[in-house]
């Protein structure tokens, strides 16, 4: 995976490889929302879409974490770069604090 800082962020160039398991999930996740559109569309029990919905959460969290950290794993790269460090690490910080919000 390759970077660099521009716009004082950090923007990221994934080979296909990395993008794969990022896809994939997301993929996943997209037939998670069919499947619980069908439920809605078919009455089905709360509580099973309630599950549904907490798989697909998890699901995207999961996505989320992969993000993350081929975004820190670049960070930490360019940071190695003496004159880059405090722009990729001030960058790898705005990531995590908007990761860490709460929901809602």
């Amino acid at each position: 995976m390759e970077g660099e800082i521009k716009d004082n962020r950090i923007e990221l160039r994934r080979t296909e490889k990395e993008k794969r398991p990022i896809l994939q999930r997301l993929k996943r996740i997209e037939g998670q929302v069919r499947g619980l559109q069908n439920m809605i569309a078919e009455d089905r029990y709360c509580l099973d879409e309630v599950q549904q919905i907490n798989a697909m959460t998890a699901a995207l969290r999961e996505v989320a974490l992969l993000i993350i950290s081929q975004h820190v794993s670049c960070g930490i790269h360019i940071a190695l770069e003496d004159d880059q460090r405090k722009l990729a690490v001030d960058d790898v910080m705005r990531l995590l604090r908007s990761a860490m919000k709460p929901i809602g």
